[in-house]
């Protein structure tokens, strides 16, 4: 659950207070940035590295110096130092980023100073330290918090859709076919969406499957088996010696990792592939069409005709909203100040059961999750 925006503003007017007059990019800067993810209730070490290894664009070798793949690149200088030069050298090391990887914001600092750029909407923003608690809310993606907007056709539901539909005919090419693909596929959906909607810490897949398997993809299938059979086995009964990149996935109940399937294989553009997948935010992705637009793309006849193959959200939302949401979010605004009336609330909010045929069970998981997030 995200921190209040109150508790984010505490903490970003002591995280001010705490580094006014820094100026050594050198001697504080990965501190600086730890402390500014701590402002967001978010651990910089789950989601970002330090000093990630590039070429930049004279073919040089280069550091980024912050990068939260997909999400965010940082660059970050001495007090005083350019920070449009900061910006060209974060530029510079776009090209050769994987597709995966490109950052959506780019965030130049120089400890007084702070630059953000929104790529996707083309905005900048700039302000000094001391005003940072006014301007936290330009980093919700980092908290937790998305403003959702509903789309007749939202063209990120229909890439992530082509791109898993690629995945599927690259392991049906080699042989991996019929029942065991079709839950596998399941499966791996299930995985990305739980990476980004809280269902496990955000981003451990990803980080799983980019820091602990080989490039050319030949031990990705091994241990893909590995988190499947994890997500099957409560903590309780799991080894007490278990590597701890895998003790971090959650036991998930419903059966859907309960069968056992046939070994799949990944070569290096296979393991690209669920890479790029891994880099789109799921919590973004709509669940509520996403299961029909899949079923379409798994068909190459009617992938030409993907947009029509599914009833849009807004539209979705029409008919469940009235039908009980409204007064779901009514009753909570009503007693959300009572712990005990909240904890009968949610109970009842956990027994709700989603009828989604179009999706099979692994997506009406997480309609249902969704929902529920709703009302934390």
């Amino acid at each position: 659950m995200p921190l209040s925006w109150n508790e984010i503003k505490e903490r970003a007017t002591f995280f001010s207070k705490e580094w006014a007059g820094e100026t050594s990019e050198r001697a504080e800067s990965q501190s600086f940035w730890n402390d500014f993810f701590n402002v967001f209730g978010l651990s910089r070490r789950r989601v970002a590295s330090f000093e990630q290894p590039i070429k930049k664009l004279d073919n040089k070798q280069g550091f980024i110096d912050l990068l939260w793949k997909g999400v965010i690149l940082v660059e970050h200088k001495s007090k005083g130092k350019n920070l449009e030069k900061a910006t060209q050298q974060a530029k510079d090391y776009f090209p050769n980023l994987k597709e995966h990887e490109l950052p959506r914001y780019i965030l130049v600092s120089d400890f007084e100073r702070f630059r953000l750029y929104d790529l996707d909407e083309n905005q900048q923003w700039e302000f000094d330290l001391t005003e940072f608690v006014n301007h936290v809310h330009l980093f919700g993606f980092i908290a937790g918090y998305e403003k959702r907007v509903y789309k007749d056709e939202d063209p990120v539901n229909i890439k992530a859709a082509e791109l898993m539909g690629k995945l599927h005919d690259a392991l049906k090419e080699i042989g991996y076919d019929g029942h065991d693909l079709e839950v596998y596929l399941v499966r791996l959906l299930f995985c990305l969406f739980a990476d980004d909607t809280g269902i496990f810490n955000k981003g451990i897949f990803w980080e799983y499957i980019d820091l602990h398997t080989k490039e050319d993809g030949s031990d990705l299938a091994m241990h893909i088996a590995s988190i499947f059979h994890i997500l099957n086995t409560p903590e309780n009964k799991r080894l007490k010696n278990l590597d701890e990149n895998l003790a971090q996935f959650p036991y998930v109940n419903g059966k859907l990792f309960e069968e056992i399937l046939q070994p799949a294989a990944f070569d290096r553009k296979m393991r690209e592939m669920l890479l790029e997948a891994c880099g789109f935010d799921w919590g973004k992705i709509s669940p509520a069409i996403f299961g029909s637009m899949f079923q379409a793309v798994m068909n190459p006849d009617q992938r030409r005709n993907l947009g029509a193959h599914y009833t849009s959200e807004k539209n979705i939302q029409k008919v469940i909203k009235p039908l009980f949401l409204d007064d779901l979010y009514a009753e909570f605004e009503r007693i959300k100040g009572n712990n005990n009336r909240l904890k009968e609330f949610h109970k009842k909010i956990s027994d709700l059961h989603f009828l989604d045929p179009a999706c099979g069970s692994g997506i009406t998981h997480l309609n249902k999750a969704r929902v529920m997030k709703d009302f934390e």
